[in-house]
């Protein structure tokens, strides 16, 4: 196998090669991505117009939602782009910046971590929340997620870039996976591995550690609680994030299971398909429904939408009516 440092095109083997499946794969991922971006716009709108849902519990939503926009951005028009057009060739540049967008796409884990220490101020210290949960703060913890995304993902492209890699070498992914490039350099990965688990642990382990503090006084704070009215209304104003978290990290846990325990690709490839697509499409689903307020505000973001969608049409319509009047005068004289 030849070598070379940061030159060639990498190939993404992707979903399948059988062509009587590739159009309905299409069909299904770009539904899938347009529900997505359309679900997680819905969520951000209603936060911005409804000045109930200006607090901090909707603002790291509608911050969630923006990086789940970002977070399939990343993997899934690259992926339909390959599909409609035959291809599956990524070029180094753009294999390395996919590495590094999908990592900082991570923010969803800090974000999430952020969401439920609100959580735990709101059940275990409702009467100062204000207080500790106040605009500066909001801004800062969102702020410092995001820092701490853009910092955090660096070190995973740029041990890429210190590699001997081969060329014109296969990626059975979908897109630019970390752990996959790694496998196919043709140089010493020990630095690369080591920037990897750091990762891991920065990025995942320890905003997982602060969700479990968080929910483990949560629920001992509901536990002594005596009446089963008032554990099921404090418990039900935090089961939605509870589900988005376990959804997330239970998938994102199969991708890692998966890769250890089988040396399928394929499971590898399934599992990923749950954590960056599916679970970043079901989100909006889980709070909206689950939520009176969201569901409220969305009806009147929706109910605006369709307005503003009808103004052209009547002004056509009152533009013909005003036609056929003019016509009708000047048939008359």
């Amino acid at each position: 196998m030849e070598r070379g440092n940061q030159t060639g095109n990498f190939i993404l083997l992707g979903f399948t090669d059988d062509p009587d499946l590739q159009f309905l794969l299409l069909g299904l991922l770009l539904a899938m991505y347009l529900v997505t971006v359309l679900g997680n716009l819905l969520i951000i709108l209603a936060t911005i117009s409804d000045s109930h849902l200006h607090t901090p519990m909707y603002f790291f939503l509608s911050n969630l939602s923006l990086a789940d926009i970002g977070f399939t951005s990343t993997t899934i028009p690259k992926a339909l782009r390959n599909i409609h057009t035959h291809s599956k060739g990524i070029a180094f540049a753009g294999c390395v910046s996919q590495v590094y967008f999908f990592l900082f796409a991570c923010q969803d884990n800090l974000l999430l971590t952020v969401m439920a220490y609100d959580r735990f101020v709101a059940i275990c210290h409702p009467l100062h929340y204000v207080d500790i949960m106040n605009p500066r703060l909001c801004l800062l913890m969102a702020l410092g997620s995001l820092l701490v995304s853009v910092l955090g993902a660096l070190p995973g492209p740029l041990s890429i870039l210190r590699l001997s890699l081969c060329t014109n070498i296969e990626i059975p992914h979908f897109f630019c996976d970390l752990p996959a490039v790694l496998k196919l350099a043709c140089s010493d990965t020990l630095i690369s591995h080591i920037v990897l688990y750091s990762e891991t642990i920065v990025l995942g382990v320890f905003p997982l550690t602060g969700i479990l503090l968080s929910y483990s006084q949560i629920f001992s704070s509901i536990l002594r609680i005596s009446s089963d009215r008032g554990k099921y209304k404090a418990f039900s104003t935090c089961g939605s994030h509870l589900l988005v978290v376990s959804l997330f990290y239970g998938t994102g846990l199969g991708v890692y299971l998966s890769s250890v325990a089988t040396l399928s690709s394929r499971m590898t490839l399934m599992a990923s398909v749950m954590y960056t697509m599916v679970t970043p499409m079901l989100n909006p689903f889980i709070y909206s429904l689950r939520n009176r307020d969201i569901k409220v505000a969305l009806g009147r973001v929706l109910s605006k939408m369709m307005v503003v969608g009808e103004i052209p049409v009547l002004l056509a319509m009152a533009q013909q009516g005003r036609i056929q009047v003019i016509s009708q005068v000047v048939l008359c004289s």
